[in-house]
């Protein structure tokens, strides 16, 4: 077995200077727990053969790796599995020990599928056997986009979380809407508080409106507000009514029965909570957890949901589609020359140029940092190269600043990939060739 210190050289592969094409990519922290230096360093290979800027740290077991005391740090873990019984469930313990918004990746040898399976059911990310190494960036780039998508979307919650926990807050300190209805949902009695929230100048009036009957007229909504569902529980219902002006209003309703003396039912109290700002502020917080802040186009996240639906729904009709990735030249220049605000408008220059070409159909993303994308449905590669041309064309004429360019690449489906992550290589290959081709044209000066 190779010395501590061997192994150690080879992280050195990392320190490199790197391309400009690697430069400007997210460098990846990776911590390896494996005692083999010659696959340590194919590995780190084969992430640079593919774009990925590497930074990362070798130990030589997992319980090195357990106990590391960086292990926080790092993006993701690559560590070997071996498959001896008398180590006991040495997976799951390492798995315990390790962050949960770390990723395990696990090196194999000579396991089945099922085998392999039983191990990512037990925590690990996905298995690369030794012997397929190429594989390895596939599995880099999932990991590190569902980690990306996971960190997304605690974010969103919490901050929903702390909206709902506002707006129940705020709630405690308004009036009610209460009202008695007979069995089909007609209003017997309301309250004030519900004629001001319906804005109904009068008791009377509104008595003669049927706004509950839909609810108290529907079985399964009937006995979900009373508690008879099959689980038991009285769970409020949300309906959408229609205020005295036309205006729509979001409600939350809960009930109880109303019993005379002799024990039988003939009215239901109801409870009638407005909702409509609370979820305003849940439908915008979801807007803005799927939109770019800069430039309001799809996010990453939302591009990518996209896709997938885009995917089954050309599986389903045999039609191909098209995706456009774009990227920015010289915005480090152009930051440089003019200051990080024109570099900012001219990512929203780039991004109405984007919007102006778009059917209601399309999506428009910000892939991320200077990179677009624009997925076309039922788009072969004639014409997306069209749409690409106009795009640059508009892009390289717009006055409204310093001259701006992009580099464009075409993928369509299922030609070049057969799903979304071989889609997308394939459009970014084709938008780093065409960058390549015209640095190669420009004469240096």
């Amino acid at each position: 077995m190779p010395s501590q210190s061997k192994i150690e050289n080879a992280a050195k592969i990392a320190g490199r200077s790197l391309s400009v094409d690697e430069a400007r990519r997210q460098v990846v922290r990776i911590i390896f727990a494996h005692g083999d230096q010659s696959l340590v360093e194919r590995s780190v290979q084969e992430l640079r053969r593919v774009g990925f800027a590497v930074e990362c740290h070798v130990v030589t077991d997992s319980s090195q790796l357990a106990n590391h005391p960086q292990r926080h740090s790092f993006d993701l873990a690559i560590c070997q599995y071996s498959s001896d019984p008398t180590r006991g469930d040495t997976l799951c313990t390492l798995v315990g020990d390790l962050p949960k918004d770390l990723p395990l990746i696990l090196l194999v040898d000579h396991i089945t599928k099922e085998d392999s399976a039983n191990l990512m059911l037990r925590g690990a990310f996905e298995c690369v056997y030794t012997d397929a190494i190429g594989h390895l960036p596939v599995a880099v780039r999932r990991a590190l986009n569902e980690k990306s998508l996971r960190h997304e979307r605690d974010r969103a919650e919490r901050e929903l979380r702390r909206l709902r926990a506002q707006y129940r807050a705020l709630a405690g300190n308004l009036s009610y809407g209460i009202c008695r209805c007979d069995l089909e949902g007609a209003f017997l009695d309301v309250n004030q508080a519900l004629l001001t929230m319906l804005r109904y100048p009068s008791k009377e009036e509104l008595l003669e409106v049927n706004i509950a009957g839909n609810i108290f007229g529907d079985p399964a909504k009937r006995a979900q507000l009373l508690g008879k569902s099959q689980d038991g529980a009285a769970d409020p219902v949300e309906a959408e009514w229609t205020r005295k002006d036309g205006s729509p209003i979001k409600v939350r309703l809960s009930a109880q029965e109303v019993l005379s003396e002799q024990g039988q039912m003939y009215a239901y109290e109801v409870i009638v909570e407005d909702v409509t700002k609370q979820r305003e502020l849940e439908d915008h917080l979801r807007r803005l957890a799927a939109s770019d802040p800069l430039t309001g186009l799809a996010n990453y996240r939302r591009l990518i949901d996209a896709l997938d639906m885009e995917i089954r729904r050309s599986n389903r009709t045999g039609r191909e589609f098209s995706l456009l990735m774009f990227d920015m030249d010289g915005l480090k220049q152009l930051n440089d020359s003019y200051g990080h605000m024109t570099g900012s408008q001219a990512l929203c220059r780039t991004a109405d140029a984007l919007t102006l070409f778009c059917r209601d159909i399309d999506t428009a993303a910000r892939f991320g940092g200077d990179e677009f994308a624009l997925l076309l449905p039922e788009t072969g590669r004639e014409a997306a190269h069209s749409v690409a041309r106009r795009i640059g064309s508009s892009i390289a004429e717009d006055s409204n600043g310093p001259r701006i360019s992009v580099s464009v690449g075409v993928g369509v489906y299922p030609l070049d990939g057969d799903n979304v992550e071989s889609l997308v290589s394939a459009a970014d290959t084709a938008m780093y060739a065409m960058k390549r081709q015209r640095k190669a044209a420009t004469p240096l000066s």
